[in-house]
Parts: C-alpha cells; structure tokens; sequence
C-alpha cells in the first residue's frame, strides 16, 4: 500500500489523500480548492490543466467525505476526465440545490451549470456499505461536522487498514455517538494509520460549545430583541435546527423567516433525515401571502436567516423600514460563523462580510461553534482507534503540534509529518 498526501500537512483545507494498492489500483479522498484569504479568490495551482490532469492521471475514483468548498471543487474538471466521483445522496441533493441557485446569478452561471452536470452524475455512496475499487475497499461511515452529511472512511487493501476521519466533531447533534461508532465498525478491524483532522490544534482550548449550549445562548439574545437577524451557513442543518429551536422555545409563534434557496435545503433535510431535523419550519420570506408574513414579523417579532446578497439587503432594509428607528433597540444582529471573517486583524478578514454586518447600528452578538474536532475529540478517537503503525494529522494549520494533545508517549511517536516506509507501507507526505 501506497499512501500520498498530495495536500493538507500543513494547511486548512484543499486536502488531496491518495491510496494505491500494489496491483495499482487509485483513488483520492477529497479534492478540494484552497481556502480563499479575505476577498481574494483562492489560488490554487489545479486550476492549471495540466497540473490536474498531472495529479489525476491513473485515478479512476474520487471519494469525497462530504460538500464543503475545500473538500470539493474541480468536479466539473474531474467530470470531463472520466473520473468517477462519490458522494452521500444527502449531500449531492444539497449541493444540486446550491448549484442551481448559482445558475441564477449571471456572473456564477456558466462554471455552475458545468458543476451541476457532474455532480447530477456523482454516484451515490451508503454509509456501513463497502465499495470495491479494484482491489482497493472503502467504507463510509457517517459522522457530525457541520456539512449533514459528513463520513470518515476505513480503507482496506494488501492486507492493511487506513482510517480517514475526514472533518468531524462530537459536539452536534449527532456527534454523541462518535465513539461507539469506532469501536463498534472501526476498532475491530484493526487500524494500521489514522489520517484525522487537525484543524483545531494551535486554536485556544477554551471548552468547545455544543449545539445545545448555542441554543441557550440563542434563547437569551431572541427573548430580548424582538427582531433579529442572523448571519450563518444556509448549508449547515445543525445550526438551523438550533435558530428553530431556540426562537420555538422562545415564542412558538414567531416566525423563523428564510429565502427560497434555504427553505429548499430545509425541507430536503427534514424529509431526509428525520428524528431532530423533522419537526423543524420555517416561513418562506418570497412566500405567496407576503402581506400576512410581515404583519406576523411586525407583530410577534422574528428571527430571519440572512445571507450577504443585493437582494437580501433589499429585504434587510425593507425591513428596517417596517420596524421602524424607535424600535431600533429591539433589533440584534447575530454573526454564527467563523470569528476571522470579521476581524480585520486576521488573514481570512472579509471587509465585505463585516461592512454587512455593521450595516445598521444594532446590537450584533457572536455566537458559533466549530465544526471541526476539539482538542479532546482528537484525543478521543487517537485513544481509541489505537492505531498500529502511524498517525497523519491533516487539515491543520502549519506549524500546529499533533504531539500537544495529551495521547500517549506510544501514539505521539507514531504521528507523521515527513515522508516513510513503516511496516510495508509507503507513506509519501508533499
């Protein structure tokens, strides 16, 4: 066996995993863009042809563990190849949903509709049901990040046992059952190396919040302003269920108000998934009766999911207007997504984001929570999965310390970051 990590040693993002067997056989696991830095558009040396066709040359599969720009992105390239690509069934509906609302924006149109054709031909994998390519075999297993339908992989050939834990955490809804989910379907199979995620490593180790405890905190911000808008990823379901839950328990009468484009994510989630997501609704803010609508938001209040769009700011200060200035101290805005957006001291500092934020002089609260591993989670699964010849941390950021964590003197002396052979394994780290 053959493992190359084309990326991700020593970056966020843009992860690239390779597993040969030696007969042949290839596959990647994730190849996604490079994360953008502010408003610049990511750089990323696979958006030149011949360095892709370079990398992807003798691939027939790519295995993606789950819809994030950073884990996915060239599928319109990969398509046009003959690659076949892999994906949850969740997930290829929710970024077909995503792919066509783009095709609405002109600019966003024509490389849309190409990603739209490929992914309407991604193939559609089960987790806990093994897949075959070549001699190479690959299970999905589901976990919790912040994309719903998120899964790790146990990969098996010549005789060997790779895990790739893909992005996940254990503080959302589902991430509970993180750990008997490896001991139960991982364990026994004997892990040779672990390749996890690393993105929280050189982060601070305050206490991760779970989704229950933004709920709390969501509740408090919702019982004082009666208006409130939020700012958070229309992809993530968790956060979702958490702005229903919260705004349900505050007031079941005030209306959690979306655009179009979310309510079609909303409503595929709940069929989908069920059990939490299932009693989750929301007001459709294009919705036919309109009139009703903003009577309802004016009388009982609302919380309203936002996104950074001309229109949106449209319906943003339209309705301000509605509000009225002296209700303006009833109005909060609430950021829910990564801290560095808006922090214009930080590399990923987006001017625009902040500006849309501050666009009103309202009270604006932060309250996310990542979705990526904790400090203790990555311990956790190292502990557990015990693995016998090597860890690879990726998803991390350059210069973070794997050997921080508390693990065991016998696993940190497993962790890799340059290239070896150990116990017939070729582990090549670019």
């Amino acid at each position: 066996m053959k493992i190359t990590i084309h990326r991700g040693i020593s970056q966020i993002g843009g992860c690239i995993t390779e597993i040969e067997s030696a007969s042949g056989a290839r596959l990647l696991i994730d190849f996604g863009h490079n994360l953008p830095e502010g408003e610049e558009h990511s750089v990323d040396k696979y958006d030149t042809p011949e360095e892709l066709t370079t990398l992807l040359s003798g691939v027939t599969d790519i295995y993606y563990t789950h819809y994030h720009g950073d884990h996915i992105g060239f599928e319109a390239q990969v398509h046009a190849l003959g690659i076949k690509q892999h994906m949850g069934e969740l997930s290829i509906k929710m970024e077909s949903i995503l792919k066509k609302h783009m095709c609405g924006a002109p600019s966003l149109k024509e490389h849309a509709t190409q990603s739209l054709t490929a992914i309407n031909a991604f193939i559609p994998y089960k987790a806990g049901q093994t897949e075959q390519v070549g001699d190479i075999a690959i299970t999905p297993y589901f976990v919790s990040h912040s994309a719903i339908d998120a899964h790790m992989f146990l990969i098996q050939c010549d005789g060997k046992t790779v895990l790739h834990t893909g992005d996940f955490r254990d503080h959302g809804y589902m991430g509970k059952g993180l750990l008997k989910n490896i001991d139960y379907n991982i364990v026994p199979k004997h892990v040779d190396v672990l390749i996890t995620e690393g993105t929280m490593l050189s982060r601070d180790s305050i206490k991760m919040k779970t989704e229950w405890d933004l709920q709390e905190e969501f509740k408090n911000v919702f019982s004082k302003y009666k208006y409130c808008f939020v700012l958070s990823s229309s992809m993530d379901a968790d956060r979702f269920t958490t702005l229903y839950q919260a705004t349900h328990k505050v007031n079941p009468e005030r209306p959690l108000v979306v655009d179009s484009y979310q309510q079609r994510l909303i409503k595929l989630v709940g069929k989908t998934m069920g059990s939490i997501y299932a009693p989750t609704s929301s007001y459709d803010f294009y919705m036919k009766k309109k009139a009703s609508l903003l009577r309802l938001m004016r009388w009982k209040g609302f919380t309203m999911m936002v996104r950074n769009s001309e229109s949106m700011r449209r319906n943003i200060a339209d309705l301000m207007s509605l509000i009225g200035p002296d209700r303006l101290n009833q109005v909060a805005f609430v950021y829910s997504q990564f801290s560095g957006y808006i922090n214009d001291k930080h590399k990923a500092f987006n001017q625009a984001t902040y500006d849309f934020v501050h666009a009103y002089d309202w009270h604006i609260e932060e309250i996310h929570t990542s979705g990526h591993a904790s400090r203790e989670a990555l311990t956790a699964v190292c502990e557990h999965v015990n693995p016998s010849t090597a860890i690879i941390p990726i998803h991390r950021e350059a210069g973070s310390d794997f050997c921080s964590l508390p693990i065991s003197d016998e696993l940190k002396a497993k962790v890799l970051t340059e290239s070896k052979v150990v116990n017939d394994i070729e582990i090549v780290i670019k």
